[in-house]
């Protein structure tokens, strides 16, 4: 292995050196689902002039593509590896935490195998944007959030509305006690819905100003599947009451989850300006829909190989990971274990969590 490294940096170094682009590998990681190395550069290299010898890097190096981004003060090739993607599941990943904060959903793992966590309550979250193509995971990670938000929260710290015009990606979590009602789907009730919504928000603002004190209720995530569909279906209503929950929940502790495989700016560009901090974001199809859905420019989301392959973006910043999954055999079982109810207990031990697996 460290033979074939070694020959991949003197590849990629060769490349660079072509080209005349100034360039060491000093260093790397390997995971499970890629290579990553570091390369370091003179003071003064554009990022942009090794971006656009990624071909090549992926030519010389016999892989399918490369994702070059600037990562601090070095700039990272990664480059795929061979093989089937790592299934990270759930509910046994969920069973090795100790200690899950209130209102905290579980992502994944990231490059080191440390579990990510997600807390929807800190002032530096609050809302999430799920971006991907087909093929990307997005939906089984959406519903790995959700479902890790259900299983640790009690039914009086935590509510939920789950939003899904054609019924098939949260289909599987409708019967959770924790819905204040069952999925919607139909377009006509979606708008109603969402208007309960911001009256709701709005009591809760008026409450906490009466009181002089943030309102002590249950928290309200508020899940949207195929964002951008639903903007273009519903017009300027369903915009202008989203919008209203993006800029003003965060305060009434309302949380917004929204999905979509369209990241367009002309699809829901409007309504992503400085209302969505946190990104996840899978493989999308193009540069262009990398930068609306990370935020960001050069991020690489459109070399990533799908199948649970993320990145977390926030300020600035990005981690990829491998999302956690569930299947839909044991969400059932979940529900229904949730259901029935009499946990005392927010942690779920090793024991419980392969009876759910196994049943």
């Amino acid at each position: 292995m460290q033979r074939k490294l070694d020959m991949q940096a003197d590849r990629i170094e060769a490349v660079l050196a072509s080209h005349k682009v100034g360039g060491r590998v000093a260093g790397g990681t390997v995971t499970a689902r890629f290579v990553r190395f570091d390369l370091v550069t003179p003071m003064g290299t554009r990022i942009n002039r090794v971006g656009a010898l990624a071909e090549e890097i992926a030519l010389a190096l016999g892989a399918r593509s490369t994702r070059i981004f600037r990562d601090g003060d070095k700039i990272s090739i990664e480059v795929a590896r061979e093989g089937a993607a790592p299934r990270i599941e759930l509910v046994p990943l969920c069973a090795r935490l100790a200690n899950i904060p209130p209102i905290t959903g579980v992502l994944g793992i990231d490059e080191e195998h440390t579990p990510l966590l997600l807390r929807l309550s800190s002032p530096d979250v609050t809302h999430v944007l799920i971006a991907g193509t087909t093929g990307s995971g997005k939906t089984a990670l959406a519903r790995a959030l959700l479902s890790s938000l259900a299983m640790h929260n009690r039914q009086g710290a935590l509510q939920m509305v789950l939003i899904d015009p054609k019924g098939r990606g949260f289909g599987p979590l409708d019967g959770l006690p924790h819905l204040l009602r069952p999925l919607v789907a139909d377009k006509n009730e979606i708008l109603s819905v969402l208007t309960d919504l911001v009256t709701e928000m709005e009591r809760r603002d008026a409450m906490a100003r009466q009181l002089r004190r943030p309102v002590d209720s249950p928290r309200l995530v508020v899940a949207v599947d195929e964002l951008a569909d639903l903007l273009q279906a519903g017009g300027r209503d369903v915009e202008r009451a989203l919008t209203r929950l993006a800029q003003r929940g965060r305060e009434a502790g309302i949380h917004l989850v929204c999905c979509t495989q369209k990241p367009t700016s002309t699809a829901i560009g409007p309504l992503l300006k400085a209302n969505f901090p946190v990104r996840l974001v899978g493989s999308v199809t193009s540069p262009e829909e990398a930068k609306i859905a990370t935020g960001l420019a050069g991020s690489g989301a459109e070399k990533l190989t799908g199948a649970g392959d993320f990145l977390l973006v926030t300020k600035g910043q990005t981690v990829r990971f491998q999302a956690a999954w569930i299947g839909e055999s044991t969400l059932g079982r979940l529900v229904g274990v949730l259901r029935e109810g009499g946990r005392r207990s927010r942690r779920w031990s090793p024991a419980e969590a392969r009876q759910l697996v196994k049943m």
